[in-house]
């Protein structure tokens, strides 16, 4: 029985067996087994072995995989938001292969790609589905396009097909250490109340991984579904925007609805609605800040930001400006909402935020 054939199998048993109390351990068994034959699926069969990819090289600031089922309007958003050219039609399948563009935006250059459609089952390799998902998987954001006047089943069949294959939307890394041992058994312990796993269901999901010596510590009150992710280690964390395009063609009612979901943007990319906040979203989504840099005695050079992620030091900026900076550092002046006064002297550890302006004295 080949990989596919076991995956159907367990999927169809845990759709037939009922969820309580005495099921419990052998669905997380299930779930287990399940996991590790989807990791299987997802790593190449040989060593050196390579098919058609969309291999396209990582540049600009960020990058952004554009995903959603045939004919939603993907081409149409990226010719409309870059200066590349997309084919469009209103038949399905348009685009069969990775065509990359750039947004310019706030002085950064962020990557977008569009993807060939997927389709119902594309976790399991159906259409071009396993490369696409394997590009989307390198991203740093995902935007999931819908089709405004489809129902919003679609959406649910694209989560389901991406978290088949490891990519966990709008998610954090669920707070568990975990480490494999080569002697001493099993070390269960947690620094809070568990109610939704135990120590027994951990010793299933390990015994579907044939895993018998390791050490395990709970810092939240996580799931088995959660530990599973833990233990395959190839689970991928990336914030999602769900953009629902052709809000001309349906009710205001409809449009205020959608706009009101979480991480939603609604939009018409045929009369250029609301593209400036979708913008706006993906720059807050991906995190991005500039910093501007000065030299001593001359003006702030405005017209060419350094573009890097919140929660970056001087250090970050140092690094960013060259690779020695940071061994010369002495001190640096910052301009800007992450100081108390105009300029301060800070240290190499200092949090820069957006817009700020930084001078940095080297020994």
């Amino acid at each position: 029985m080949g990989i596919l054939e076991k995956i159907s199998e367990i999927e169809k048993e845990i759709a037939r067996t009922q969820k309580n109390k005495a099921t419990e351990y052998h669905l997380g068994l299930l779930k287990a087994k399940l996991a590790k034959y989807r990791s299987e699926l997802l790593e190449p069969s040989k060593k050196g072995e390579k098919g058609e990819g969309f291999d396209v090289l990582k540049s600009g600031d960020s990058r952004v995989a554009l995903i959603g089922f045939p004919s939603v309007g993907k081409s149409t958003l990226l010719s409309t938001l870059t200066k590349t050219e997309s084919e469009a039609a209103n038949y399905e399948f348009t685009t069969l292969t990775c065509i990359p563009g750039v947004i310019e935006y706030k002085g950064a250059n962020i990557q977008l790609l569009d993807l060939p459609g997927i389709i119902e089952g594309a976790a399991q390799g159906k259409g071009r589905g396993r490369q696409v998902i394997a590009v989307a998987r390198t991203a740093d954001l995902v935007i999931i396009m819908l089709d405004a006047t489809k129902p919003n089943v679609h959406r649910e069949l694209l989560e389901k097909e991406l978290e088949a294959v490891g990519i966990r939307l709008n998610k954090v890394k669920p707070n568990i250490y975990f480490k494999q041992k080569k002697g001493g058994g099993l070390s269960f312990n947690s620094t809070c109340n568990l109610t939704k796993c135990n120590e027994k269901m951990v010793q299933s999901v390990l015994q579907a991984f044939k895993i018998h010596n390791a050490e395990i510590l709970f810092r939240d009150d996580c799931t088995e579904d959660d530990f599973i992710d833990v233990v395959t280690d190839n689970r991928v964390y990336l914030p999602c925007l769900y953009v629902y395009n052709k809000i001309d063609q349906i009710s205001i009612e409809e449009v205020n609805r959608l706009a009101r979901e979480p991480n939603s943007v609604v939009v018409s990319c045929n009369m250029q609605l609301n593209l400036d906040y979708l913008l706006e979203k993906l720059w807050e989504d991906l995190n991005l800040i500039r910093v501007y840099t000065k030299k001593p005695g001359m003006p702030p050079d405005f017209s060419d930001a350094i573009i890097l992620r919140k929660g970056v030091s001087v250090e970050h900026v140092c690094h960013s400006v060259h690779r020695t900076l940071a061994s010369q550092f002495k001190y640096a002046l910052v301009w800007g909402t992450s100081t108390k006064y105009s300029p301060q002297r800070v240290g190499i550890s200092h949090i820069m935020h957006d817009e700020d302006v930084i001078q940095i004295v080297k020994k």
